[in-house]
């Protein structure tokens, strides 16, 4: 199958590309190089150099001929979100219309959309299932909501046959120490510098994070005809806390430093992980890689880094 990747270099995108590669796809990435880095991507992979939110992008997609979309180009930056709402939703939603637009009109058949954690909120119950209520306390939780809901009328009027996946704490290779997403890359980066790490809180705050590499099979797995139209957690159903992360990663690193606690942060969620039985049971996906081998691996990775 020809498959275009929207946010194809960047962290989870470039995992997505080589799993692609490997499933013996033919694979186009999409990226506007904003956090996006050409040299992630396999070069087997033809990468276009281009903004979702462009005017262009019907006549580029008309080019390309994709058979399918998989959409991970994103502002995922939820302080960013709360601080500029409109250009979080400009991104977002916006720009997700306008690829869906250009999808529509380029005869694409398949459309997976990565989705997060973020639009069920403060959860009810845990582990979260998808058809517990979504009331997302973000802004970026709703931006990814809202386009979630844009899929299923799109596909319900003869657009791609949609797929959703809400991802969980997403970790690994290649991500980002920069920045508020990913706490994992952060820690372990600075871990590794023998610079301070900041806590929000007293650190119990409890997370599902999934390796990269599992969530990449999970977009390759999605484009089965039995995913279409269906929502799906990808996660472990397993919650660590941030300050057991961090002694974790400590002891990976060789770190015995102690983090600093800044005040918590105001709306905060405190636990939450989802339950992955769905995608499980109709797709035959589990979690290949579990959180030591996963933190190993990402450490290795940033180390490899810092000595190159």
């Amino acid at each position: 199958m020809r498959v275009l990747v929207t946010g194809g270099a960047g962290f989870i995108g470039s995992h997505v590309v080589d799993a692609l590669l490997a499933a013996g796809h033919e694979v186009l990435a999409l990226d506007d190089l904003s956090t996006g880095r050409p040299e992630q991507l396999d070069p087997r992979a033809a990468l276009t150099v281009a903004d979702i939110r462009d005017r262009g992008l019907t006549a580029l997609l008309g080019d390309l001929r994709p058979q399918a979309v998989i959409h991970l180009a994103a502002q995922v930056d939820a302080r960013r979100a709360a601080l500029d709402p409109a250009q979080d939703a400009d991104v977002n939603l916006m720009g997700g219309l306008n690829l869906l637009a250009a999808a529509q009109a380029a005869g694409v058949e398949r459309l997976v959309f990565a989705s997060t954690a973020a639009v069920y909120g403060d959860p009810q119950r845990l582990p979260v299932a998808e058809d517990d209520g979504c009331r997302p306390l973000s802004g970026y939780g709703v931006s990814k909501l809202a386009f979630e809901h844009y899929l299923r009328i799109a596909m319900g009027n003869g657009g791609p046959a949609a797929t959703v996946l809400r991802f969980a704490n997403v970790y690994g290779p290649r991500q980002d120490p920069h920045g508020e997403a990913g706490v994992v890359a952060i820690f372990g980066a600075r871990l590794l510098a023998g610079e301070p790490c900041e806590i929000f809180g007293d650190g119990a705050q409890a997370r599902d994070f999934v390796y990269v590499g599992d969530c990449a099979r999970a977009c390759v797995l999605a484009l089965q005809p039995a995913a279409a139209g269906g929502t799906f957690n990808v996660a472990t159903g397993h919650m660590l806390t941030v300050l057991e992360l961090y002694q974790r990663l400590g002891r990976l690193t060789g770190s015995a430093a102690p983090a600093r606690h800044a005040a918590a942060r105001p709306g905060e969620i405190q636990a939450i992980c989802l339950d992955a039985s769905r995608i499980q049971s109709s797709l035959g996906w589990a979690p290949e890689v579990d959180l030591d081998e996963g933190l190993r691996r990402t450490v290795d990775w940033f180390r490899a880094r810092s000595l190159g």
